[in-house]
Formats: structure tokens, C-alpha cells, sequence
């Protein structure tokens, strides 16, 4: 199991309030005062010499450079879940179901602490803009130290109330058992989870998306093999396959801290903890953390309401949206390239260079979900076979892929706008815009789930994926919205 992560600090002499950097503007661009809310804004007319996205090549270069292990690093994240799968699948659909329920409760333990990558990204890669890299490292020391902190919280707290968490779903006794058995012992990866997203954050924000693919590879690697191991060769069953991935994703937790301390101490930055910029790390996390939560109600409500289809349609559904997460992480590595890319150009002043990576990004996007999509429809018939031995799940998860598949190319271009905003640091707004669109997707869930089922778990796996298509286009309007206008493009280190 796997998930994906905040702030600013100059060792001890950095103020706790984050100010804009007006010496972050590069040569020839010009200062406009007159932005409403106060922050230094620098004009579009920057001089070519100040541009740090640079020409249509350079740019596209850049974006290839993080984006192609980005790609590589965030796809091996969902094959934990995808290894877990497959292999709990073929112990029983009790199992594969207890696996929907627990996982789905275990990525929005970690999940919600999103903003321990995304903001640290931001903020990092906007002191990089600017000529600290000093500072930049030491953001990340923050962030970590909050990681630590909120792990082992979280941990305990799940830990603690695995039954009740998933009991909340509504699935039956025996799923119930599996789910708690799985989630209970995941619980003790949580720390490992968060230390992973905010350590994988500082490189990103570095331009440094390679570290985090070596990392991701080798722990996927283990992850496979000590699952094997512990589910058939020891026969412990679905607790197997969670000690597996708890250690994998330790031992990653553990290279990354690393490689990360090096670094710190290469630039003599601090890796001693600072109660204020700790504090004022988590309160910057905020407004992403509201945005991550309306998401992660968004995801949690869906299983809800495949849970009350049945045992059937439940398993299907679960397969179906850990392939969904593949896809989605595989199209995010676009909007892992944008939060690094704009940040920095932000951090330098380089408005125009924004606009032009947003549009060449949003362009791949959707040319990139189109054509995972179709790929997905393509093998509709031949990937269920992969995840179970159960007929009625094979069909159910057949009629899943192909709605799946339809609503990639909305995915593509969701991701990157998403993905653009984060970089530029517009929390605020994110979190109002995912509410927004959870509260205009409620209507659309509760009408599947008063329905009920209809006697075809295919039909009703379907009509809940088409539901959540629609969740999709709701925030594909909301994000294109925000994304044409200029307010979110303030510039310099914050």
C-alpha cells in the first residue's frame, strides 16, 4: 500500500511569516505593485534573460526530465496496491473485498496528509526559483520532522479503532473481519507512508524526481517478493500481504531520510527541529489538507455506496478504482512536473513561462489520458482474469473498465490543472473548489446508492463508475474555471 507531500526556513534566522521575495525578480521583468491582494507581482514582459522555463524546447525538455521518472516512480506506487490484489484475489472474494474496504481506509489515513509532498514541493521549488537552495532544504527538514509527528498520530489512532473504521462501510461480517485484520497491522506503515510523501516533496521541488523512482522501484521489488513469501509460502493470509508492504515501505522511508540528510548537511542546513516553522509548516498545510479531505470523502462515499451493492459489485468496484489509481498516478506525473515547474518559474518571476508549460502540460494531459483510456477499454476482457477467479467479479470489473476507460482523457487534463495550482501555491482556493465540487457530486451519489441493486452487479459497478465519471467533469469545469484567470500567479519565495 502506498500514498504520495511543507515550508519555508532559513535555520534559525528565518522569520515564522512567509513574505514574497522581491529580489527573486529576474533581470528586466517589471514589478506591478498594484496586485489586489498585496503581493509582489512581476509583469509577463519579462526579458528572455529572465525566463527559467525558457524556449518551446527547453520547456519541453524540462517537462520530460521530471515527468518521465515522476511517471515511472508514481505508477510503482498503485502496483503495491495492484501486487495486494492480485495476490489477495486469489485467496477469495472475501478477502479481495475486506482489501477494498481496509484500503480505502488506509489511503485516506495517509492521504489526507497530502500536503506533506505537495506543499513542500511548492515551497521548495520556489526558494530553488529564487537562488536559496539553502533554505529550500531547510523547508524540507520541516516538513519531515511535521511527518514524523502526524505518522505516528495517525498510526495509533488507526491502530486503535480498525474495527470501527471499517466497520463504518457497511460491509458484511466476514469482510469485516478481513478488512480489520488488514488495516490494523498497515497501521504501523503510517509513519513510513508520510515520511515517503514528504521527503519525496524536497526532491521534487530539488527537480530531483529520479531519487524517488530508485526508491519506489526497489521498494516495489520488495514488496512483491516478501508478499509472496509471507501470503503462500508462510500462509498468513491477507496479514501477509500487509506485513509486506509495511516493511517495503519502511525500508523506503528509511533510504529517502537518507539521502535527504546528505543533502542538508552538504549545504549546512539545520536538521534540528523548529517549533515555530514546524508549527507554520502545518498551518500553510492546511487549506491543501481541506482540499485532500473533500477528496478523500469523495473516494470514501463512492465505497460506501458500492458496499451497500453487495459483496460482488463491492470487490469489483475495488479492483476497478486501484486500476483507476494506476492510471491516475500515471497521468500525475505530468502535474508532479507542473508543481515543480511552477514553483520555480514563480520563485523567478517568470509569469509568461507558466502559461506556456500550463498549456503544453494540459495539451499532454489529455492526449496521454486518451490514450491510456483506450488502452483500458481494449483489455477490458482480459484484465479481470488477473484479479480473481470469480466469475460474477469478472464481469462486474469487465463492465467497470470500459467507464473507467471513457473518462481518462477528463482525468488527464483534471490532474495537470490540479497539479499547476498546487505549484503556484493556491491552497485557498482548492480547498473552496473541492468542496464545491464534493457538494455537487453528493446529489449524483445518493441517487445510485436510494436505487440499489438491480440484481446485475455488472449494471450497478457501472452505473456507479458513471457516476463518478461525473465527479470528473464537475471538477474539470470547477479547475479550467480558476485556471483562466491571473490571480493565482504570484510571484517570488514564500
Amino acid at each position: 500500500m502506498s500514498a504520495r507531500r511543507d515550508q519555508v526556513g532559513r535555520d534559525e534566522a528565518e522569520p515564522d511569516e512567509p513574505t514574497a521575495d522581491r529580489s527573486a525578480v529576474p533581470d528586466g521583468a517589471a514589478h506591478d505593485d498594484s496586485a489586489p491582494d498585496g503581493s509582489a507581482r512581476v509583469s509577463a514582459r519579462g526579458s528572455a534573460r529572465g525566463s527559467v522555463v525558457g524556449g518551446a524546447t527547453t520547456q519541453r525538455r524540462d517537462i520530460l526530465r521530471l515527468a518521465v521518472p515522476a511517471f515511472l516512480a508514481l505508477i510503482a506506487e498503485p502496483l503495491f496496491l495492484l501486487a495486494d490484489a492480485a495476490i489477495i484475489g486469489h485467496l477469495g472474494t472475501v478477502e479481495l473485498a475486506g482489501l477494498g474496504v481496509a484500503s480505502s481506509a488506509l489511503v485516506t489515513g495517509a492521504g489526507i496528509f497530502v500536503f506533506l509532498a505537495y506543499g513542500t514541493t511548492s515551497v521548495v521549488a520556489r526558494h530553488l526559483g529564487a537562488g536559496d537552495e539553502r533554505s529550500a532544504i531547510s523547508a524540507g527538514i520541516d516538513g519531515l520532522w511535521l511527518a514524523l509527528g502526524l505518522g505516528a498520530l495517525t498510526a495509533t489512532v488507526v491502530a486503535v479503532w480498525a474495527e470501527p473504521i471499517c466497520a463504518a462501510f457497511g460491509a458484511s461480517p466476514a469482510v469485516l473481519e478481513q478488512a480489520t485484520i488488514y488495516l490494523r497491522v498497515s497501521a504501523f506503515g503510517l509513519p513510513g507512508m508520510l515520511v515517503i510523501l514528504a521527503v519525496t516533496g524536497v526532491l521534487r521541488g530539488l527537480q530531483d524526481t529520479v531519487t524517488p523512482l530508485i526508491a519506489s522501484v526497489a521498494g516495489f521489488g520488495v514488496n512483491i517478493a516478501l508478499n509472496l513469501l509471507f501470503v503462500y509460502g508462510l500462509h498468513w493470509g491477507i496479514a501477509g500481504s500487509a506485513w509486506g508492504t509495511v516493511i517495503a515501505q519502511t525500508g523506503m522511508a528509511v533510504a529517502l531520510v537518507t539521502v535527504l540528510v546528505i543533502k542538508a548537511r552538504a549545504r549546512q542546513a539545520s536538521l534540528h527541529p523548529h517549533p515555530g516553522r514546524v508549527l507554520t509548516a502545518a498551518r500553510t498545510g492546511v487549506p491543501l489538507l481541506v482540499r485532500t479531505l473533500a477528496l478523500r470523502a469523495v473516494l470514501l462515499l463512492t465505497t460506501w455506496v458500492a458496499a451497500s451493492l453487495g459483496d460482488v459489485t463491492l470487490a469489483a468496484h475495488q479492483v476497478a478504482m486501484t486500476i483507476w489509481s494506476f492510471l491516475a498516478f500515471a497521468l500525475d506525473a505530468l502535474a508532479i512536473a507542473a508543481q515543480a515547474i511552477v514553483g520555480r518559474a514563480l520563485g523567478a518571476g517568470d509569469r509568461q513561462g507558466v502559461r506556456e508549460a500550463m498549456a503544453t502540460m494540459t495539451r499532454w494531459g489529455v492526449w496521454g489520458g486518451l490514450g491510456l483510456g483506450l488502452a483500458v477499454v481494449a483489455l477490458h476482457g482480459v484484465i479481470p482474469p488477473l484479479f480473481t477467479p470469480d466469475p460474477q467479479v469478472q464481469d462486474a470489473l469487465s463492465a467497470a473498465l470500459v467507464v473507467v476507460g471513457l473518462g481518462q482523457a477528463v482525468s488527464g487534463y483534471v490532474f495537470v490543472l490540479d497539479g499547476v495550482l498546487i505549484g503556484a501555491g493556491d491552497g485557498t482556493w482548492l480547498a473552496w473548489g473541492m468542496v464545491v465540487t464534493l457538494l455537487a457530486y453528493l446529489p449524483i451519489l445518493l441517487a445510485v446508492r436510494s436505487i440499489g441493486p438491480s440484481g446485475s452487479p455488472s449494471q450497478d459497478v457501472a452505473v456507479l463508475w458513471a457516476a463518478f465519471t461525473g465527479f470528473m467533469v464537475i471538477r474539470a469545469v470547477v479547475l479550467g474555471w480558476r485556471a483562466r484567470h491571473d490571480d493565482w500567479m504570484v510571484v517570488g519565495a514564500r
